[in-house]
């Protein structure tokens, strides 16, 4: 049986990977990753398009400068993106995501299995932890970058646009503002970055111990080590 130390530093970090776990499924269902409003000219008038929308649906609305205002509708993002490049950059990062979510799943069971017990397996250990946190971190950072490229690099708003209202001719303008399914990834990688705090000092602290353990041995009269 692990000692009462060991359980509840794991216990701690068990507790931050479920959290980490928890987040990336919100963040992968809710659709606040970003809104956007999108200017474009159509004849005699400028039709504002204002969309909130995530990584599978979202929301749009259109206003017309005469003070008119469309219904707001949902659609499907896969749907309404006509341009590959979009779509597979849309697809690249909910797969980074899963793999995050699987990396997180796997976080917890390392640390779990070693709340409870003492592997034999050094990867089963901290290095598993270490490995299996990093991996996650590293997947949502990589989400991060890859969404903001997508939106304003891609234009993924202004093709949203054109799938939510016909007969938009010329692009005025966008404004973009990220919400909180984006923002709060940075509570994931925060999340991690506290398991793998945790884990370091628990193995920090049980090597100070097994150095201490061995100093008397090295410090002993050579005539009482013979004895």
């Amino acid at each position: 049986m692990p000692s009462r130390k060991k359980t509840s530093m794991f216990a701690s970090a068990f507790c931050s990977c479920v959290s980490s776990f928890v987040v990336i499924c919100v963040v992968l269902a809710t659709p606040q990753w970003v809104s956007s409003e999108v200017k474009f000219s159509r004849t005699n008038s400028v039709v504002t398009v204002s969309l909130t929308y995530g990584l599978f649906s979202g929301t749009c609305e259109q206003f017309l400068d005469a003070g008119l205002q469309v219904p707001e509708k949902t659609f499907q993002v896969s749907d309404a993106l006509s341009s590959a490049r979009s779509r597979s950059l849309n697809i690249s990062i909910i797969v980074v995501l899963v793999l995050a979510l699987l990396s997180s799943l796997l976080s917890s069971g390392f640390t779990c299995t070693n709340a409870v017990s003492n592997p034999y397996q050094t990867f089963l250990g901290p290095v598993g932890v270490y490995t299996w946190n990093s991996v996650c971190g590293a997947f949502i950072l990589i989400a991060m970058i890859l969404f903001p490229v997508n939106v304003q690099g891609n234009r993924l708003s202004e093709e949203l646009a054109h799938g939510c209202s016909t007969a938009l001719e010329t692009h005025l303008g966008s404004k973009h503002s990220y919400g909180y399914s984006y923002w709060i990834m940075l509570l994931i990688i925060v999340l991690n970055v506290a398991s793998l705090l945790i884990i370091y000092f628990y193995d920090h602290a049980r090597y100070s111990k097994k150095k201490e353990q061995e100093r008397p041995i090295e410090n002993a009269p050579k005539d009482v080590i013979l004895f």
